[in-house]
């Protein structure tokens, strides 16, 4: 339940007239089923200091400064790209439960409700984390935003708080290199739109046929396989990608369902993921933050991408190594 937001209230001096301006209000819910008994995964939970390993914001800071309090009953954070606030815990009742006060100090200030939920049924337990509160009056126009990328946060956190509690350890790595000159590359590829829960599949479909494609007229790659981010839109769901193959040059004709096209030489703020493919996406929320921290400026006439430096059929998951680019100004 959403408490009422709170409301700023206006006198018109010349007429008298009163009105209340509402602040936007908010409503966030995400759930995962993990494989193990509630008791397992309390203490992730509960243990404030337990969240550095699965946090979906820590992970894109990982010197941010992190305070905890006495009693551990709450903690705060201090970063350059997450910004700064804290969190204090008002109940819990363990395996099942706690409720928490979420304060955000810095890039704005406000404050939320946030809680954690354990519903263990034959001995799996499904955790559920919600977040209400209200945005700023003045950031009416990014609720729905808002709604949209703080799910998509809950979702990323709450994966890897399954790897580690099923695996013992978070299975998704960053690292940043930073800015750096990429050579540019022409490429035959398959370009697509799905929503954005179909967009595995989507993307495994396009490579079989992409790799048909490749074989069927003896075309060599000249590079890592990569794909290209024309769209990405969490809060009306759609993604447009083209998944693609670097070549030395592009083909003088290509069948139906093939493209291709050219990144050009440019400079690139880079982001390294080492892990599964499902959780790339704590390298581009990473890249979204460093970029609102002003660590680079985006070049917004070229589209995002990521090189997938190794082959998912030579290694491990855990040691895919994907790179993501964001082509800086």
């Amino acid at each position: 339940m959403v408490a009422e937001a709170p409301a700023r209230e206006y006198t018109d001096s010349a007429t008298g007239a009163r009105w209340r301006e509402t602040m936007p209000k908010f409503a966030v819910t995400k759930s995962i089923t993990i494989d193990a008994p509630a008791a397992k995964v309390w203490p992730h939970v509960r243990q404030f200091e337990n969240w550095v390993a699965w946090s979906p914001w820590l992970c894109a800071e990982p010197d941010c400064k992190v305070t905890y309090q006495d009693d551990r009953k709450g903690y705060g954070w201090e970063g350059k790209i997450v910004g700064s606030g804290k969190i204090d815990l008002l109940a819990d009742a363990e395996p099942s439960s706690m409720d928490m006060k979420l304060t955000f100090l810095a890039p704005w200030k406000s404050e939320n409700d946030t809680a954690f939920k354990l519903d263990e049924r034959d001995g799996k337990t499904t955790v559920t984390w919600e977040m209400s509160g209200s945005l700023p009056f003045f950031l009416f126009f990014m609720k729905k935003m808002m709604t949209a990328w703080v799910g998509m946060d809950y979702e990323r956190g709450l994966s890897m708080l399954k790897a580690i509690v099923e695996t013992g350890s978070n299975p998704s790595q960053l690292d940043f290199p930073g800015t750096a000159s990429f050579s540019g590359t022409d490429y035959v590829g398959v370009r697509s739109a799905c929503s954005l829960a179909k967009i595995g599949p989507s993307m495994e479909a396009d490579m079989k046929k992409l790799g048909a494609f490749m074989q069927e007229g003896s075309h060599e790659a000249s590079g890592a396989p990569l794909s290209i981010y024309h769209k990405f839109n969490p809060v009306k769901d759609q993604a447009e990608y083209t998944i693609a193959v670097p070549v030395a040059s592009k083909p003088a004709s290509v069948p139906s369902g093939i493209v291709t096209g050219t990144i050009p030489a440019l400079q690139t703020y880079r982001i390294k993921h080492t892990g599964p493919y499902p959780h790339l996406g704590n390298a581009w929320a990473a890249g979204v933050m460093h970029e609102r921290a002003k660590r680079y400026a985006k070049n917004k006439s070229q589209h995002p991408f990521e090189v997938y430096e190794n082959d998912p059929t030579e290694v491990a998951a855990n040691d895919l190594v994907t790179v993501v680019h964001f082509p800086v100004k």
